[in-house]
């Protein structure tokens, strides 16, 4: 898709964002839907990382929650605005990825996986005791000031404001991703992933590219953490537990990795599962795991194979690539 066409669909879904925010009179409603987007965007974090160097993260609840908790800390101490608190939390997350990512990137396979679990599960343990710091099990209270980026933070914190934000900044985060990944980085990075042995033949330092794409999962991953410390004004170890990243991982799946979107359709189908289904079935989680093997079973690709597939007519192509 041209630079242009994909313009010209990132307004479109902006104004489609607009008309839900104002057109939707339920405040419960739209609470749930900031909810499914917030998600949406941790969702699209794990999905770049594995679109772009067929990797799974188990551990990419770090980032989510820690972003949280960076944020939180800033404000507590007062150590500058709130908006350069949001950039400093951005920017400390993806260097320390792009640090971490140095090492692990190097172990392939499952190995990586258990890695990233590994790492973030250290790190909530450490929120979970440092009581002093993080409020421990308790969790913390981030104090947002009064104004964020000139606008009223209780004017920002109403449902409709509240999803229009998330939603700009889902379409604006995927709209950055797709046009980097026609750009020679993300050429780079799918010849890595497609065949690592032979990028390096050709020339291509591959250590790099494949930190790079772990650091950008990561930062796409800690935007979602700070919407949600915006949307909650709350943080807690449960938001690193690993099985935070588990739930991510399965919206990627049930939504397909090869597709940009896919991980984003796949936060909504499974809020959708939770919160439809929650309220008949009590356990909904069987329902929604045995639809997820059906998804695997008959579209490894998952909603955006499937569209692919009837909508345009498409052969499928499932290549994840590796080591």
């Amino acid at each position: 898709m041209s630079l242009k066409k994909s313009s010209l669909g990132a307004l479109a879904a902006l104004a489609m964002g607009a008309v839900v925010a104002f057109g939707v009179s339920s405040s419960t409603l739209l609470s749930l839907l900031t909810q499914s987007i917030i998600y949406a965007v941790f969702a699209l974090g794990v999905g770049v990382l594995l679109k772009q160097n067929g990797m799974v993260s188990f551990g990419h609840a770090l980032f989510f929650g820690g972003a949280s908790y960076l944020i939180g800390i800033l404000l507590q101490l007062q150590l500058m605005s709130a908006e350069l608190a949001i950039v400093a939390t951005l920017l400390a997350v993806t260097a320390a990825a792009f640090l971490i990512g140095l090492v692990i990137v190097r172990v392939p396979g499952v190995a990586f996986g258990m890695l990233t679990l590994a790492i973030g599960q250290m790190f909530f343990l450490s929120a979970s005791r440092a009581r002093g710091l993080t409020g421990g099990a308790d969790g913390m209270n981030i104090d947002w000031p009064s104004r964020l980026f000139g606008f009223p933070m209780s004017q920002m914190l109403k449902p409709a404001t509240m999803f229009l934000v998330c939603w700009s900044t889902l379409v604006v985060v995927m709209f950055l991703l797709a046009w980097l990944m026609r750009t020679r980085f993300g050429g780079i990075t799918e010849a890595v992933r497609d065949n690592e042995e032979r990028a390096r033949f050709i020339g291509i330092t591959t250590l790099l590219p494949r930190a790079a794409v772990y650091a950008l999962s990561a930062l796409v991953t800690s935007v979602a953490g700070v919407l949600s410390a915006m949307n909650t004004g709350f943080v807690s170890p449960e938001s690193m537990h690993w099985s935070l990243s588990g739930v991510a991982l399965m919206m990627v799946v049930v939504g397909g990795f090869k597709a940009l979107w896919g991980p984003a359709v796949g936060a909504v189908v499974y809020f959708m599962f939770k919160d439809i289904l929650g309220e008949h079935a009590t356990h909904w989680m069987t329902i929604f795991g045995m639809a997820l093997i059906a998804v695997i079973v008959f579209s490894p690709t998952g909603v955006a194979g499937l569209f692919d597939r009837w909508v345009l007519g498409k052969k499928p192509s499932i290549k994840v690539g590796g080591h």
